[in-house]
């Protein structure tokens, strides 16, 4: 039996498997295995679109969680990149698509919406709480109405259509299988991005300045550069959430990122937990799920309401989303089971 490396205090350092939890470990198995068990429809419809969302509500989920700043424009900032796939790739509507190769695409359009991103966040990073809100809220329905009344850049009403995922190594990267896994791919590196980034002098100083601005302020820290930088963070997740989203509907339109997808990235946010990475992901995956089969239950005309109900019992409940509630019920749960024995 092998000893184990002690740190410089003298304990034994953790291994890999504690590292990185036994949660992950076995989350990750379940998310690889997952395409063996589940159709075509749950693949892309649940599985790839949840992940996207989730990627969206994790960049919001970075700003507010670390940041203190709540923003409704993390769907403006992926239509950005949608857009700029649409325009600098290939289209069918005869509106601009000059054919650029996909990768230079990619580069271009998570670049634009990252800027973007930083843009509105220099604005709104002069305000705090309501007003920040209300200043995104503002940009977002801006972005919408010019999307849909440009026709010489956006098309207009009609969008862009006809935009394909790419094909190299032999794939067409939009068959589901192959798609379900470049978004779990791609998912997978922005969560751990953030974990790992919460943990360094960047993401310390930004959730101190979250807690305590004034006093970050007044031993020499920009405040205001720290909270730019993190919308600029924020942008390329949400700008490489926004290009597979457009690879993933095939088009992009003024629909897409109207104010109710921006309130839908709130609401999965905050029902999964807004101050955890793992949070928006549980979300994303309830809110499809409700979003996918709640017409079944309720009707039509009545799912959004089911959506709604859902989002306030849990707010009320635990106002830190699905996670709170198991952290609040899980163990007591599992101490009650113990005591009560097999």
């Amino acid at each position: 039996m092998t000893d184990r490396s002690m740190d410089n205090f003298g304990n034994p350092e953790p291994t890999w498997a504690e590292k990185i939890g036994v949660g992950h470990v076995l989350l990750a198995i379940a998310l690889v295995l997952y395409p063996l068990i589940a159709s075509d429809f749950f693949l892309t419809q649940i599985g790839a679109f949840s992940l996207i969302y989730g990627m969206l509500a994790l960049s919001l989920m970075m700003l507010a969680g670390y940041g203190g700043m709540i923003s409704l424009a993390q769907i403006t900032t992926a239509g950005v990149a949608a857009y700029a796939v649409a325009i600098f790739g290939s289209n069918n509507t005869g509106v601009l698509g000059f054919g650029w190769p996909w990768e230079i695409t990619v580069i271009v359009a998570v670049l634009f919406a990252a800027i973007v991103s930083a843009l509105i966040g220099w604005v709104s990073v002069r305000t705090t709480g309501i007003y920040t809100i209300m200043i995104t809220l503002a940009v977002a329905t801006a972005m919408f109405y010019f999307a849909q009344q440009n026709y010489s850049i956006f098309n207009g009403h009609s969008g862009f259509s006809g935009i394909r995922a790419p094909e190299f190594w032999g794939v067409y990267w939009r068959n589901p299988v192959p798609f379900y896994y470049l978004c779990l791919g791609v998912a997978t590196l922005a969560y751990l991005a953030v974990l790992y980034g919460r943990k360094t002098t960047f993401g310390l100083t930004l959730q101190a300045t979250r807690d305590n601005p004034r006093r970050m302020r007044a031993i020499g820290y920009d405040v205001t550069a720290h909270k730019v930088f993190a919308w600029f963070l924020a942008g390329v997740i949400a700008g490489f959430a926004g290009v597979l989203l457009v690879w993933f509907n095939g088009r992009i339109s003024p629909g897409t990122i109207g104010v109710g997808a921006a309130i839908n990235v709130l609401i999965i946010a905050v029902i999964g937990g807004i101050r955890h990475p793992i949070g928006p992901f549980i979300g994303a995956v309830v809110v499809t799920l409700m979003q996918t089969f709640a017409i079944d239950l309720v009707g039509a005309a009545r799912f959004n309401t089911l959506i709604g109900v859902v989002f306030l019992l849990i707010v009320f409940v635990s106002p830190d989303g699905i996670l709170g509630l198991w952290t609040r019920f899980g163990p007591r749960l599992s101490q009650e089971s113990l005591r009560s024995g097999p």
